[in-house]
């Protein structure tokens, strides 16, 4: 049954507009506690059960918060705030506090008119379909608040940005330290201000901070990881050995080379997968995505690591780690999994496991990006009409299979539809950028000239 709130990764949207209005936050928080309270009733042992509130640093957060918190405390649930922190922080002290959920306030790399709800589990990963299932079917539902003796409590965790600095430093090898390295780390204006320097400096390394002062208002404005021009300008100017991007919830990363060149999640997925590997570490293989690029694939390969490709979206690529039993597994968003580190993608310590292969092997980024080629991609969005079906159009499967005939072993197609937009997204890919754009056009062509017909 289709969603009619909750999408891939929670609640999101434009601010003040449905369903991201106080009104409605109020109602999700309610249903969550009651679905929460039902959930929890017989292992609490009587007791109420209480929710982490983490937000990034969006202006939205401090009303979003306050109807989350009228809402949980009306079904009898207490709150403990956080105030800014990462995502995956959210998910870590979540699951060290032992609380019954987290949630986070957050639209991760969006800009800052945007903001959304996402859930954690008591595990600290995301919550099964059938609790948020739950939540949807209670948020349209009556709205009965509790006995008065029965209202939860609202405190704050004082010491959550040290307790959660801490559990980042413990996932780098307690043997090394990053001592005489010059590092930049984009903050993204976001969560992560006040704790990815922290960590690097405890460390030992020279930080130098930007996307660090958030107001409100700048959360990934031409900064973070999903503008990385502001991380390569500043790694070089300050003569730094490398750069760290974050986008503004904390869970994205990209890094950038002594040079200013930047590493996106499939390179870095192939620096932990390859160093991983040489020192027998690696469980089993290395998850990447349908748009993961065919360079890092075929450089896996070559190093003997098996290699699958799940959907677009970190929920899909962790199914498939943990229907495989494996533990690595990434987007070329730089969303990085690292399931023997954490139960979520964690920009911060996705870095410290690069930096570790680095201190370990004694190579420089740019060294390993020798290694891991990237192919040329186009990328080419189609407009079609509404409910427009991809599987039934011959003519279209006739093109993309006379295209990969020509690319052979070294290259792909992907074709697929929007989420969110009535689009086909063609994707070609090879060694010969002038072969591949010029496929992609060919496909693409079938394509818009099947939607009309």
């Amino acid at each position: 049954m289709g969603r009619k709130y909750f999408g891939t990764d929670g609640v999101r949207g434009r601010v003040g507009e449905a369903p991201i209005t106080p009104d409605f936050v109020m109602r999700l928080g309610y249903a969550a506690g009651k679905v929460l309270v039902a959930a929890e009733h017989e292992a609490l042992h009587g007791e109420r059960p209480a929710v982490l509130i983490g937000k990034d640093t969006r202006v939205s957060g401090y009303m979003l918060e306050s109807a989350l918190e009228a809402g949980l405390t009306a079904a009898g649930v207490d709150v403990r705030l956080v105030g800014p922190m990462p995502t995956p922080g959210v998910a870590y002290l979540t699951r060290a506090l032992r609380l019954q959920a987290g949630i986070v306030i957050s639209a991760s790399h969006n800009p800052f008119e945007d903001n959304g709800i996402k859930f954690f589990s008591a595990q600290g990963t995301k919550l099964p379909d059938a609790i948020e299932s739950a939540i949807e079917a209670a948020i349209d539902g009556p709205m009965q608040t509790v006995a008065p003796r029965e209202v939860g409590k609202v405190k704050r965790v004082d010491d959550a940005a040290g307790r959660y600095i801490e559990f980042c430093k413990s996932t780098f090898p307690t043997d090394l330290d990053l001592r005489g390295l010059r590092i930049v780390v984009d903050c993204a204006n976001g969560a992560g201000y006040h704790i990815a320097p922290h960590v690097l400096h405890e460390l030992g390394a020279e930080v130098i901070a930007i996307g660090n002062e958030p107001d409100g208002f700048n959360i990934n404005d031409h900064c973070g990881a999903t503008h990385t021009e502001a991380l390569s300008h500043a790694v070089r100017e300050h003569k730094a050995d490398l750069g760290i991007a974050l986008d503004g919830d904390g869970d994205r990363l990209m890094m950038a080379s002594a040079s200013g060149e930047i590493a996106d999640g499939d390179r870095l997925l192939y620096v932990i997968a390859s160093h991983r590997q040489a020192n027998g570490n690696l469980k089993g293989g290395v998850v990447g995505t349908l748009m993961t690029n065919l360079g890092t694939e075929l450089a896996l390969k070559k190093l003997g690591c098996e290699f699958e490709r799940a959907k677009v979206g970190d929920r899909y690529v962790l199914e498939l780690l943990q229907k495989k039993g494996w533990q690595l597994g990434g987007e070329t968003s730089g969303h990085l999994l690292c399931l023997d580190k954490h139960t979520t993608g964690d920009g911060i310590v996705s870095a410290l496991q690069v930096l570790a292969a680095l201190r370990r092997s004694g190579k420089a980024l740019a060294d390993y990006a020798k290694d891991c080629p990237h192919f040329p991609q186009e990328l080419i969005n189609v407009k079609v009409k509404k409910g427009f079906k991809l599987d039934d159009r011959k003519e279209v499967w006739d093109a993309v299979a006379q295209v990969e005939a020509e690319l052979k072993d070294e290259g792909r197609v992907v074709l697929r539809p929007s989420g969110t937009e009535p689009l086909i997204r063609v994707m070609v890919e090879g060694r010969q950028a002038a072969k591949v754009r010029q496929a992609a056009a060919r496909i693409a062509e079938v394509v818009r000239a099947s939607a009309v017909a």
